[in-house]
């Protein structure tokens, strides 16, 4: 038997429950002549001055009536004989027991008992019966419902990673095309200024040996505006310079962004892939958002970079999205101690770069050394219940039923590269989240 309106997260009172009740004093024949008027009733209540005591199942009332003599002892006599005689391991769950964790409580009941009815309370002094059976198919119906859903989100995922990775193969083709022609805009530059600046040279040395030139000479002058282009042909060199040097690191970026981690991690420097993904987002960071950087020296350390220029950009995403609204409205404070007026204090990102050990750091898992990356933001921070449920989505659990951005940035750091991935928020305050990479 399974209903439509069944779905993962239903109940058991979506189910079929039976509210017959029998007090004790009733004699056992009444109850066999309902189990034989009813073939699916799977048992009934049984009451003590209409206050509930237990339950007697169809099954167990059958076989001790099989039993020698069991006819003339349970039938005849009242109910509370069968009770007396009836050790039945009860189970009783609330009306709001998901199906699938009711059926996992009832398959821990001993052997005997294991397909005994479940007690359902639906208020106080209200029970009803569950059929094991129906329960069970139940269960196993959702069950398969629920591995269609991961299967299909299984395969949606693996659909989406091929669009990105086509999309990453995609962009880092355009990036390596624009990377050649600014290539030879690069190398060309310095031969253009070393030029610009020797034609600069022979002219000033024409001035100062014919200071009067010849009055078609001298027209030519005025018209070009000889002293203007002196002066701005460097500045002109030095802006297409400047230009092309954002646009190969642009390129260069789009390249470690899109970057297909090999089998095996290989030394990245951390700084360059923070500078770069800092460059990417730059169309983000409205101008109101200040970047503090405290780097320490670092050497190249050795990762999967693709990887970690994804869970850096999703950090990164993250503190830009909590002050998009602050930036606006300029409302970022900064609380005093002495509870006075905070100050008004501009929506800022600090990352710091830090080598620690654990003389350092004694909550560090295992000893050696450690880089540490933390990423701060002064945005409202997150409530006691928005940081229970990104904790929770770093579970197993969680990650197969919705795997988010942060989820997946804990999978990468902590199961790939055996580092951790911690965050603290203070409400109205600031957010942080750290990663922490083994070094040697």
């Amino acid at each position: 038997m399974f209903f439509n309106d069944i779905h993962l997260e239903s109940n058991l009172d979506s189910l079929q429950l039976y509210d017959l009740s029998f007090e004790n004093s009733r004699l056992g024949v009444e109850l066999a002549d309902v189990f034989d008027s009813d073939p699916l009733l799977p048992g009934v209540i049984l009451t003590e001055n209409q206050s509930f005591i237990g339950m007697i199942s169809r099954r167990q009332f059958l076989e001790y009536l099989l039993l020698p003599q069991g006819l003339d002892l349970f039938l005849d006599n009242p109910l509370r004989v069968f009770f007396r005689y009836n050790h039945n391991d009860l189970l009783v769950l609330s009306a709001k027991t998901p199906i699938l964790t009711a059926l996992q409580r009832a398959l821990k009941r001993s052997p005997q008992f294991a397909s005994e009815p479940v007690i359902v309370c639906v208020a106080p002094a209200d029970y009803r019966v569950l059929d094991f059976g129906q329960l069970s198919l139940t269960a196993w119906q959702l069950r398969g419902i629920e591995t269609q859903v991961r299967y299909e989100r299984t395969q949606a995922q693996m659909i989406q990673s091929e669009r990105m990775a086509s999309l990453g193969r995609l962009v880092d083709g355009i990036a390596h095309e624009i990377l050649d022609p600014v290539g030879f805009i690069w190398g060309n530059l310095t031969h253009i200024d070393r030029y610009s600046q020797d034609l600069l040279q022979l002219i000033a040395a024409y001035q100062t040996h014919i200071p009067n030139p010849p009055a078609p000479l001298q027209a030519l002058i005025e018209d070009l505006e000889l002293d203007y282009l002196q002066a701005d042909v460097p500045r002109a060199v030095e802006s297409v310079t400047t230009g092309a040097k954002r646009l190969r690191d642009l390129a260069m970026s789009l390249q470690n962004f899109c970057h297909v981690d090999d089998v095996y991690p290989k030394p990245a420097d951390l700084h360059t892939v923070l500078d770069g993904i800092l460059l990417l987002l730059k169309s983000r960071l409205s101008s109101e958002i200040a970047i503090k950087k405290s780097y320490c020296q670092l050497p190249p350390i050795t990762c999967y970079v693709g990887h970690l220029t994804q869970v850096l950009m999703n950090i990164l995403i993250t503190a830009v999205d909590s002050l998009l609204e602050p930036a606006v409205t300029n409302q970022v404070r900064s609380p005093r101690p002495d509870g006075t007026e905070p100050d008004i204090i501009p929506p800022t990102i600090e990352i710091v770069t830090a080598i620690q050990s654990q003389r350092d750091r004694p909550d560090l898992k295992r000893p050696g050394r450690w880089v540490s990356i933390r990423i701060a933001d002064n945005g409202p921070g997150m409530s006691a219940d928005e940081q229970e449920k990104l904790r929770e989505s770093f579970t197993i659990q969680r990650r197969t039923e919705k795997e988010t951005s942060l989820s997946l940035s804990y999978q990468i750091i902590t199961a790939k590269h055996g580092g951790e991935f911690l965050f603290t928020s203070t409400p109205g305050d600031r957010t942080e989240f750290e990663i922490i990479l083994p070094f040697d």
